[in-house]
């Protein structure tokens, strides 16, 4: 019995979810889930806080606090530092495709033009990937576009 009352909590507060989000802007939908502080930390040091907050439609490829935390030892750090503003502006608008993405519109080896200018590549071979990232959470609705929720942060080529 409190097996089958959790599962149907679990599956109503699921599907209350995305109507909940999609009264706030992307990067308030991101703050209220609660597990991307590093990034919203990262979008105010660049000063992309008002971007995304704007009318869009947007599609972010959004890492979690897990995926910064597993980049080499003190990357966050130094792309935090004013100095490097512009490094921290090309990775984080490197996850950012103008228009809005869902999940069933993306394809095996489907490319697509982030606004940092370089492409991003998705497959969906084992499950739906961006740049070889994981899409955990794909489809996360907001007001001004989507959020898909990704394992790891991707990095925009050299040069």
């Amino acid at each position: 019995m409190i097996r089958r009352t959790f599962l149907a909590l679990t599956a109503a507060t699921a599907f209350a979810m995305p109507a909940f989000a999609q009264d706030k802007d992307i990067v308030d939908t991101a703050v209220a889930a609660g597990s991307f502080t590093t990034l919203a930390a990262a979008l105010e040091a660049a000063g992309l806080v008002e971007t995304l907050k704007g009318e869009g439609p947007f599609t972010v490829f959004a890492p979690t606090d897990a995926a910064f935390a597993a980049l080499p030892a003190g990357t966050v750090e130094d792309l935090l530092k004013p100095e490097n503003k512009d490094k921290l502006v090309a990775v984080l608008t490197y996850h950012v495709v103008p228009g809005k993405v869902m999940s069933t519109d993306l394809t095996e080896g489907m490319t697509a033009a982030t606004v940092q200018g370089a492409n991003v590549t998705i497959t969906l071979e084992g499950g739906p990937k961006v740049n070889g990232a994981v899409i955990s959470g794909p489809d996360v609705a907001a007001s001004n576009g989507v959020i898909h929720v990704i394992d790891s942060v991707i990095l925009p080529p050299e040069g």
